[in-house]
């Protein structure tokens, strides 16, 4: 019996860090721990569709621009974006880059380019014809150097509520934690 309570107390206090701990990415802080927002729910979303093709006019799910995979994960939430980096920058509230959350719109090279923010540094995009959607980082070359400013899509600090989860059970579904593997750099 002794055993069985100490690997349940084991099971419980890993069960949300074991794989990011595994692959050496840290947790986010979050002052509501359970709480998970639409927008950390659009950033795990997004990470769905790494390596499908850039398309010129794209907007998925075979292939994407810019601006048409920004739009077309925030549409797996109900929130229409228009299919314009430049008409996004006006999809919510500017926000410093201090304050950037999983979700979050990141424009570069004025705003002539959109991606997504994941955490950590890092974002989900659609680079160019000729490459996949991938994870990159924010502090590297030309994404450090073209980086234009930021925007907090309205709506996406909501509480993301699961379409079919249990009321009451104090707890929504946890996100599947993903390592951000690859980050390409320009």
């Amino acid at each position: 019996m002794r055993y069985v309570i100490i690997a349940v107390a084991m099971l419980g206090a890993f069960s949300g860090t074991a794989n990011a701990a595994a692959v050496g990415v840290p947790m986010p802080h979050r002052s509501h721990p359970h709480r998970v927002t639409i927008g950390d729910h659009v950033a795990e979303l997004a990470l769905d569709y790494r390596g499908r093709p850039y398309v010129y006019g794209g907007s998925g799910p075979d292939g994407f621009d810019c601006s048409g995979f920004t739009r077309y994960v925030y549409s797996r939430v109900g929130i229409d974006l228009p299919h314009s980096s430049y008409a996004q920058w006006d999809s919510g509230r500017h926000i410093t880059r201090a304050d950037l959350r999983p979700g979050d719109l990141v424009f570069f090279a004025g705003l002539s380019h959109v991606g997504l923010y994941l955490g950590h540094g890092r974002f989900i995009h659609a680079p160019h014809t000729g490459l996949n959607v991938s994870v990159a980082s924010l502090h590297f070359g030309w994404y450090a150097s073209t980086y234009s400013g930021a925007v907090r899509v309205a709506g996406a600090g909501h509480r993301y509520r699961p379409p079919h989860a249990h009321r009451g059970s104090g707890r929504p579904a946890a996100l599947r934690h993903r390592a951000f593997f690859h980050v390409e750099r320009r």
